[in-house]
């Protein structure tokens, strides 16, 4: 099953145990469980300190990982292939003492968690913002022996996710109860559970000495500010709300140069570990709330947590998100049919009809990928025209189970009250108004710039987005911005990066100058 070279690498890898662990597996007579035990024994091959048993869980196929003598707490429900054979490495490695890389003050914090922890996760194999998940949840039960995390195969265990009505992955589920949805890292997890821990965060934050300049947000462009600034020599802090931002819900990156092909979440760990090379404070899982410039021209960075930081200079690179369609029924069935990520949760439509509502060229590339997997794909393009490249326009054109609409302007997400069921448009031609029936609606129609909490604070566009100078520098003296969030054009990461790399040069002259 594992080729000869993955096999190297484990074996590699497997040296590292510390201690002899066993895979304990429960099977069935599916085609699935036969792969998953071809698996098991090509591992249990590699090293002699693996062993392999068999027991009778309740989901099947499925299979644990524990030291001898243990009941398992990490588990596997499903095949971890993909994306998620990282996990699979990561969760062999850690029940085998290898030590993980993280701070030791989260590793007590998770020991102190207190009480019987029962995580499930649901995922696809296709999902690239689900293995952070699973590996949390899974170094978490390694460190406390009161937590266990099973993942769960959403694909495998079909009758799971509909008898839960999941339609997103990651989705978690807590001693039985949703837990959380969505990309979410230890940390973020950790603060869930230890609610105490956002008050002490925030005293220490505003304990922290005043920074010559302070990064406003963790993706591309704040990555790049922040080398920038540390190599000078200057007192440089980065907040985040999540370091990596857009970047880590990217699927292939394909036209970074001198990369011919990567993921976003290994971009982001490359760029996260680049950051951390250099003397470089970063807050994660921290959102500003508001900037003002004091009497003295020091700017003032209040967070949601009730912090506050102190900096010479600032640099906003908060980024984009998602645009919404802003129709009524959008809100009330997100996660429940209407999504955003078609790799992430694409699989959870398997053999159903579902909508993209965009014609660029995400709304087109989502379609043709999701035509692989779902029954068919209804495509709706307010414009005349698609406005993807013409070698997509070709291939999806090309696919039977593929309609397009032209002139179609979504006005309402139908749902039954637990899920969708379907969608409204109006023809802008006619003016008539139709019904679409189907199980999923993807919407690709672009970015917004995370500027909400500036408004009224420097000059923004008429499409809110922070209008810069040539050297990055906004309305307000000291205050600079980079990448997606401001007004220059093209929004892709290697200019996200070099706007970043531009704000910071131009901050340090100002600092400087003054």
């Amino acid at each position: 099953m594992l080729e000869s070279n993955i096999k190297t690498q484990l074996a590699a890898y497997l040296e590292k145990l510390q201690f002899p662990i066993e895979l304990i597996a429960s099977v069935d007579e599916s085609s699935a469980a036969l792969e998953m035990q071809s698996l098991l024994q090509e591992i249990t091959e590699l090293s002699d300190k693996i062993t392999l048993r068999f027991d009778d869980a309740v989901l099947k196929p499925s299979f644990g990982i524990a030291r001898i003598g243990e009941e398992p707490r990490v588990r596997f429900a499903g095949i971890p292939m993909g994306h998620e054979f990282t996990s699979l490495v990561l969760g062999l490695l850690q029940v085998g003492g290898h030590p993980p890389k993280i701070e030791a003050a989260l590793i007590e914090q998770i020991k102190a968690l207190p009480g019987e922890l029962r995580f499930e996760t649901f995922i696809s194999l296709t999902c690239q913002n689900c293995p952070e998940v699973v590996q949390s949840l899974n170094l978490m039960a390694v460190l406390n022996p009161k937590i266990s995390h099973v993942m769960i195969d959403g694909a495998l265990y079909q009758d799971e996710v509909n008898a839960r009505q999941i339609m997103a992955v990651p989705s978690v589920y807590l001693n039985g109860e949703a837990f959380g949805q969505g990309r979410m890292g230890i940390e973020e997890i950790v603060a869930k559970l230890d609610t105490g821990s956002v008050a002490r965060q925030a005293e220490a934050i505003s304990g922290k000495d005043q920074f010559d300049l302070l990064v406003i947000g963790g993706g591309p462009a704040g990555a790049a500010a922040a080398v920038y600034a540390a190599r000078k020599g200057i007192r440089t802090g980065v907040v985040a709300e999540r370091f990596g931002g857009q970047v880590l819900d990217t699927m292939s990156i394909e036209n970074f140069i001198s990369v011919q092909e990567t993921e976003g979440p290994k971009l982001v760990t490359a760029l996260e570990q680049h950051v951390k090379q250099y003397d470089v404070d970063i807050m994660n899982l921290q959102r500003a709330e508001s900037l003002s410039l004091d009497e003295n021209g020091i700017s003032q960075i209040r967070l949601a947590s009730g912090a506050t930081l102190k900096s010479k200079s600032v640099i906003i690179a908060t980024g984009a998100r998602w645009r919404e369609m802003n129709v009524p029924g959008e809100k009330e069935y997100r996660g429940r049919g209407v999504a955003y990520c078609p790799h992430c949760d694409g699989p959870l439509f398997k053999g159903k009809r579902i909508a993209v509502v965009g014609g660029g060229n995400s709304g087109v590339e989502a379609a043709i990928d999701l035509a692989g997997i779902v029954e068919h794909v209804t495509l709706l393009e307010f414009g005349a025209e698609l406005r993807a490249d013409a070698v997509l326009q070709k291939k999806l054109y090309s696919l039977p189970n593929v309609v397009v609409i032209k002139q179609a302007q979504t006005t309402s997400v139908l749902g039954d009250g637990q899920k969708v069921s379907g969608l409204q448009y109006t023809d802008r031609q006619t003016g008539e108004s139709h019904q679409v029936d189907l199980a999923g609606i993807f919407v690709q129609i672009g970015l917004l710039p995370n500027t909400d909490w500036l408004k009224g604070t420097l000059d923004l566009s008429k499409h809110g987005e922070i209008e810069v100078d040539n050297r990055g520098q906004t309305s307000l003296a000291g205050v600079f911005a980079a990448g997606d969030v401001t007004t220059v054009p093209f929004k892709q990461i290697v200019i996200a990066m070099g706007d970043g790399a531009k704000a910071s040069l131009g901050a340090f002259d100002h600092l400087m100058r003054s």
